[in-house]
Parts: C-alpha cells; sequence; structure tokens
C-alpha cells in the first residue's frame, strides 16, 4: 500500500528530474567536484560522505567523531584550514 507521503516524494521527484532537463547525474557531480574537495579527519560520526575506515561501507557510516579515514566535501580551499579536536582537516586520508 503507497501511503500519501510516498506518493507525494515520488511526485515531487519526478518533477525535479524534469526541471532537470538534460542535466546528467554525472554533469551534476562533476559540477559538485569542481566547487569541493574531500577533507578528511572533519566528519562527526555518522556524517561522512563516504570512505569511512574498516568495518563500513559509505556515507553515512563512520562510527567515530573525527575520523581520519572518513572524508566529507567542503568548499574548496577550507580543508586543511578547519581545526577539529584531532588537529586539522586533511587532503589525504589518515588511519582510523
Amino acid at each position: 500500500m503507497i501511503t500519501k507521503t510516498e506518493l507525494t516524494a515520488a511526485t515531487l521527484a519526478a518533477a525535479f528530474a524534469l526541471l532537470a532537463g538534460p542535466a546528467s547525474a554525472q554533469n551534476m557531480e562533476g559540477d559538485k567536484a569542481a566547487a569541493k574537495e574531500k577533507c578528511y579527519g572533519v566528519a562527526l560520526k555518522g556524517h561522512n560522505d563516504c570512505a569511512a575506515g574498516a568495518g563500513t561501507t559509505c556515507a553515512g557510516t563512520s562510527k567515530i567523531d573525527y575520523d581520519a579515514a572518513a572524508w566529507k566535501y567542503v568548499p574548496k580551499g577550507t580543508c586543511e584550514t578547519m581545526k577539529t579536536p584531532n588537529g586539522m582537516g586533511s587532503l589525504k586520508p589518515g588511519k582510523s
């Protein structure tokens, strides 16, 4: 049985897909990556974008705050200026 919420969400998703026009997901990802960079060691537990270290799969799976093996997209040029309780953000992964 489809709920009213599920139907509304599906309708909105279809509308946004139509509004996006011919832009592909790959192009949108490329645009996102152009303005952002992967910053390791700055994500809070469960808020990483991917690469969450041993025993995890990807986005939202980091088990500790500021895991050096987990990254989050941040505005380009800001990563290494982000201070955490474990030090500064890094453009390269560290050990969990």
